[in-house]
């Protein structure tokens, strides 16, 4: 795409973020419609996903969790650019953190903390509402987008409240971590990525189906000692979430092998069986599982 033409998207993400939210989630329902019946974006690796994770619903059963779904997904775009105009205030009325005397009691011990993750709800509100309330320096692994001009824009957003931590790119994780080592800081990992065939070193069973799972979060803490937490992200309303933390292990170096690994994955699943629409189906997280 032209640079004139992505200046001139940015200019339009800039008009939709001053939307007030009632007309914010009105063009969401019309995106929902566009995407669902018109476009039917990526309906075939939605319909896929769902079909395997859940093989004992009904076709109906699964289209409304893809239809539930799309409204989600558009929810999720608008309210990322709505970013760009959100006060802190407004943020804070919206993410609830649930069990949050675990990550004080944590704080409280010195203790610096790993947090697992899935492409549930809004995580970027999260990450952003999270990094206003904590002791911590917070930071989210994240991945760049391919295009580097539009990856340069969601940064900014990403990092709009966050003066005292940021973000990490995936490949330099550890090494980033090692160096903040003597800091009392959080990162946030999102545990349902895809490797790539070359970074396949561990298989489970997720969603009735085999699949690969990063070994990094395990790896990272064992290593470290930085205790794992969970959290699950869940609408509670219509542009409203509630996160509740769980402990995954406080003391990572006395764990088995792939215990951690599988404590939150098993977690996950549990969460997305429970509010399926909840999760992001259009991911093609099953694209390596027969490699």
């Amino acid at each position: 795409m032209h640079i004139l033409w992505k200046r001139l998207a940015v200019g339009l993400l800039w008009l939709i973020s001053l939307m007030p939210f009632r007309v914010l989630y009105f063009f969401s329902d019309f995106l929902s419609f566009l995407l669902f019946r018109v476009f039917k974006y990526r309906e075939k690796v939605v319909l896929t996903n769902l079909k395997k994770a859940f093989p004992d619903k009904n076709p109906d059963d699964i289209k409304q969790i893809a239809k539930k779904f799309y409204r989600n997904f558009s929810d999720l775009i608008l309210e990322v650019i709505k970013i760009r105009n959100l006060r802190k205030k407004t943020l804070q009325e919206r993410i609830t953190f649930k069990n949050y005397r675990i990550l004080e009691d944590l704080y409280a011990k010195n203790k610096s903390v790993i947090v697992t993750i899935g492409h549930c709800g809004n995580w970027e509100w999260m990450s952003m509402a999270l990094e206003m309330i904590t002791g911590y320096r917070a930071f989210a692994i994240v991945k760049p987008l391919n295009d580097a001009y539009f990856d340069r824009y969601l940064t900014k957003l990403r990092k709009r409240f966050n003066s005292r931590g940021g973000l990490i790119q995936f490949k330099s994780a550890f090494r980033e971590m090692v160096r903040n080592k003597n800091e009392l800081t959080l990162t946030i990992f999102a545990g349902d990525q895809t490797p790539t065939r070359d970074e396949i070193n561990y298989r489970t069973r997720f969603l009735n189906q085999e699949t690969p799972v990063f070994l990094g979060v395990e790896k990272i803490a064992r290593s470290l000692g930085f205790p794992v937490v969970f959290f699950n992200i869940q609408r509670s309303g219509r542009g409203h979430y509630e996160v509740e933390i769980t402990t995954v292990s406080e003391f990572p170096k006395e764990t088995s092998e792939y215990e951690i690994t599988e404590k939150h994955v098993r977690l996950l699943e549990q969460k997305i069986a429970e509010n399926p629409d909840n999760w992001l189906w259009s991911h093609r997280r099953w694209k390596h599982a027969g490699s």
